[in-house]
């Protein structure tokens, strides 16, 4: 019994790892060896598994980051129509926070922006299952706000990308500027994030 729940942790603790390493070396810096010994298996247990890095920054994504959208998409999808604009974005943005940028994902955007050229077709992957969805979930809370009379009129794909700018700003910033000696505070910053932008999208300026 016990052999059979160290065989079952074994995928979620080489994914833990390949990302910590990821994050930490990058993605072409980082060996499946080097993989293999943070997770505490062989190279072969870790071959196993999966055939190359590849897979697994993939099995990341997927194992990761799609269930936080999931979760994320099932707050949205019960909101009521009482709510205003501005409480469900600022719900969207701390929900995303809370989901992704307050744990140790927070670190996948640093690696896909360091690596995009050379790994391109992880970058779509990274695309397709996780920046479309989430942009998605921002556009909807737009469309929301414009359809109320709250939010002004405006190019909704240039607004998601605004929108998302400072957010992944914070999670680039928080694998970054420590490092340097310059800590970083989610919560005021958040705050003045969403302050912003819900001033800024508003269809009246607020006195």
């Amino acid at each position: 019994m016990r052999w059979t729940r160290r065989k079952e942790a074994r995928p979620g603790e080489i994914l833990d790892a390949a990302l910590d390493l990821f994050v930490a070396k990058g993605f072409a810096a980082t060996k499946m060896e080097d993989i293999a010994r943070r997770a505490g298996v062989t190279a072969g247990t870790l071959y196993r598994y999966y055939a190359n890095k590849e897979e697994i920054f993939k099995a990341v994504i997927r194992e990761s980051l799609v269930p936080q959208l999931d979760e994320g998409e099932q707050l949205l999808s019960g909101f009521t129509g009482q709510t205003s604009a501005a409480e469900l974005l600022e719900m969207v943005i701390r929900t995303w926070w809370r989901l992704i940028g307050a744990t140790r994902l927070s670190g996948i955007p640093k690696l896909v922006i360091a690596e995009a050229s050379n790994f391109p077709e992880l970058a779509r992957y990274h695309r397709e299952q996780v920046i479309e969805r989430g942009e998605k979930l921002i556009g909807r809370a737009i469309e929301y706000g414009i359809a109320r009379g709250e939010f002004r009129p405006m190019r909704l794909e240039v607004a998601v990308r605004v929108i998302c700018a400072p957010v992944v700003m914070a999670m680039l910033w928080k694998h970054s500027m420590p490092q340097c000696g310059e800590e970083f505070e989610p919560e005021p910053y958040l705050d003045e994030v969403i302050r912003t932008l819900v001033q800024g999208l508003a269809a009246t300026p607020s006195p």
